[in-house]
């Protein structure tokens, strides 16, 4: 059985979903708000002769079909930052205001970083932590060239996440954006499917599940906590939800999505979930175009 058949059971058109993981990734940017306005990116692409599709949820992202993103001087200048599609959801969902502190628990390379930085205003805090240095300097370099100022680094293991060099205080809101076993990425990492393995999908759940344990953990009660993986598996979806409902003080609160999206899922295999993962919204490439996603919100409750 190939990894994608795994998951016939879920999907409405399974011939579809393959075909739209066979075909390349369009190259998308989202327009950096804290330099630029839509309308100028607009203007500078239009100068540039590059040929763009906006997108009908989210008018800051342009599909680039003839072009590739950091070639073009809007994008050098800091205007525009490449950012896959559906990988501006999250930020979106967890609706950031300006002068909130935010931590970005698994942030590099600062694609959702710098999004929630422009959602509010360039104000606040947001702290982007990482623990490989790699990353991390790709995370700082991209800050520098947007313009970001409200945003502080640190490199530690998000698991052990550490809120004293930030005055101790909680978090209004928590992105946890999680290592997962990639299989949504397929469409840009042919390679992805090759190298999955169920061994693999079990260990990294277990570092999800501390990833947003700690989230839930370092958030005020009434904040909220986005969690979003790149992988249809279960076990890295809302199984790790259901654990957080039994061992942590939360609850799945109902998002609108501006994509086409499927409900969670409350059973597979030998399992079953509490009912609440329904909120929770699953996002095929052959529904968007797009890579595979998987996104839900959570309220901290005491």
């Amino acid at each position: 059985m190939s990894v994608l058949e795994r998951y016939e059971p879920l999907v409405d058109d399974m011939a579809a979903l393959r075909a739209a993981c066979e075909r390349p990734l369009p190259p998308v940017v989202r327009v950096n708000s804290i330099k630029t306005t839509t309308e100028r990116a607009q203007q500078a692409l239009a100068d540039e002769g590059i040929e763009y599709e906006q997108a009908e949820w989210h008018p800051g992202l342009f599909r680039l079909p003839n072009d590739q993103p950091g070639t073009n001087w809007p994008y050098v200048n800091g205007w525009l930052h490449g950012q896959e599609e559906v990988s501006a959801l999250p930020a979106r969902v967890l609706d950031p205001q300006p002068g909130e502190r935010i931590w970005d628990a698994c942030a590099a390379p600062g694609s959702k970083t710098t999004q929630l930085a422009a959602l509010m205003d360039d104000t606040g805090l947001v702290v982007a932590t990482d623990n490989n240095l790699g990353r991390i300097s790709a995370l700082r370099s991209n800050t520098e060239r947007l313009g970001v100022t409200n945003v502080a680094v640190t490199r530690e293991d998000a698991r052990n996440h550490s809120l004293k060099p930030f005055g101790s205080e909680s978090y209004d809101h928590a992105l946890a954006d999680v290592p997962c076993s990639c299989e949504g990425t397929v469409r840009k990492n042919p390679d992805t499917l090759d190298e999955w393995t169920l061994e693999h999908v079990h260990g990294i759940a277990g570092v999800q599940r501390a990833i947003l344990g700690r989230a839930i953990e370092v958030t005020r009660p009434g904040g909220t906590v986005v969690y979003s993986t790149c992988t249809f598996a279960p076990e890295e979806n809302e199984a790790v939800l259901d654990h957080a409902l039994a061992e942590y003080p939360c609850r799945i609160v109902d998002f609108e999505c501006p994509l086409e999206a499927r409900a969670g899922i409350t059973e597979w295999q030998d399992e079953s979930f509490d009912e609440s993962v329904t909120r929770a919204k699953r996002i095929y490439p052959h529904h968007n175009d797009s890579g595979g996603f998987f996104c839900a919100k959570l309220e901290v409750t005491e």
